[in-house]
C-alpha cells in the first residue's frame, strides 16, 4: 500500500511542534495529540527530535512522500530554506514553500515563490489569509496577482483553514468559490478542510473540482463522517491524506483512515492517488 501525508512535519522544525521538551509549547503538543486523539504514548513525537529520527518515523510508518509544510504569518514563519535543508537528499520529502504578500509585497512575494520553486526544488506553495494581519479570505484583491502567477506557471495553491484560525468568521469556506472559478486550472488545496465547517466545504468542492481538501488531524473529529461519505462519491478525486504529524501519529492515522468506511477506489485516491495526481508523481 503507497500512503502520501501531506502533512507531515518534525518536532524539531520549531517550538510549536514540541522541539524544546519541557517547555509550554512542548506541553501543548502534548495535549493536542490528547485532544485529536492520538493513542498511547503523548510524547510519541520526541523521536524526531533530530533528523534521523524524523526520517526513521516516515519510514517506520511506510509512507512513500512525507510533505513538509513551510509557513509565513506574522506569528510563526518557517522559511523556505528551512523546509529546502530538510527535505533535500531524501526522496521520502516534499517540501512546500510559503509566502505573505502582507509582509512582503506583492513583488517581493513572487520572487520569492519563483526562488521556492527554480531554486529550492519546492512543489507548492502555501498561503493562510485567516492567519495574516489583518485577517482575510481567500478572495481578498491582495491575492488574486499570486493566483494568477501560481495559475500560470502551474503551481499548486495550499490554503490554511480550520478551528484554530484566530476569528472562526475566517474559517468560511465559501470564500474560495470565487478564486476557484476565476481559476479553473489551479489547484486549491485546503489544509484541515475547513473543519467543522464540512458539509460548506464538501458544497464548495463539489461545485468546483480543482478544490482539494486534506482534513488530516480532524478527519477523525465529529463531523467528520461526511468527508468520508462524499469521497465514497463524487468527491473520490478530491480528498488527501495527512497525519499532522507531529500532533498525531502517522501510523496510528492510515490505520485509522483505513477504518472509516471508505471504498476501496476512494481508500487508494485518499492516501496515494490524488496526491500523486497532484504532484505530478
Amino acid at each position: 500500500m503507497k500512503v502520501i501525508d501531506m502533512r507531515c512535519r518534525p518536532a524539531y522544525l520549531h517550538d510549536f511542534f514540541g522541539a524544546t521538551p519541557g517547555s509550554p509549547e512542548y506541553a501543548t503538543a502534548r495535549w493536542l495529540n490528547r485532544r485529536v486523539g492520538t493513542r498511547g504514548n503523548d510524547e510519541h513525537f520526541a523521536r524526531s527530535l533530530t533528523p534521523e529520527g524524523f526520517l526513521d518515523e516516515v519510514r517506520d510508518a511506510g509512507l512513500s512522500k512525507a510533505v513538509v509544510v513551510g509557513r509565513h504569518t506574522p506569528s510563526q514563519h518557517l522559511p523556505n530554506d528551512l523546509i529546502h535543508v530538510i527535505v533535500q537528499g531524501h526522496d521520502e520529502l516534499l517540501g512546500i514553500g510559503s509566502i505573505d504578500p502582507a509582509l512582503q509585497g506583492i513583488d517581493g512575494a513572487i520572487t520569492e515563490i519563483d526562488r521556492a520553486i527554480n531554486r529550492l526544488g519546492l512543489v507548492g506553495i502555501d498561503l493562510e489569509p485567516g492567519f495574516g494581519a489583518p485577517a482575510r479570505h481567500p478572495d481578498d484583491a491582495l491575492y488574486w496577482p499570486i493566483y494568477e502567477h501560481l495559475d500560470q506557471r502551474g503551481i499548486p495553491l495550499f490554503l490554511m483553514s480550520g478551528p484554530t484560525t484566530p476569528d472562526p468568521a475566517f474559517n468560511n469556506p465559501g470564500h474560495l468559490a470565487k478564486v476557484a472559478q476565476a481559476f479553473p486550472q489551479l489547484s486549491i488545496v485546503c489544509y484541515h478542510g475547513y473543519w467543522p465547517n464540512v458539509q460548506q466545504a464538501i458544497g464548495v468542492a463539489f461545485r468546483y473540482p480543482n478544490i482539494y481538501l486534506v482534513p488530516d488531524m480532524y478527519l477523525f473529529q465529529p463531523g467528520s463522517e461526511a468527508y468520508v461519505q462524499a469521497s465514497n462519491g463524487f468527491l473520490a478525486d478530491q480528498l488527501l491524506f495527512g497525519s499532522s504529524y507531529p500532533f498525531r501519529p502517522i501510523r496510528q492515522s492510515i490505520d485509522d483512515a483505513q477504518a472509516l468506511g471508505f471504498n476501496a477506489s476512494a481508500l487508494d485516491k485518499l492516501l496515494y492517488g490524488n496526491a500523486a495526481r497532484l504532484f505530478g508523481l
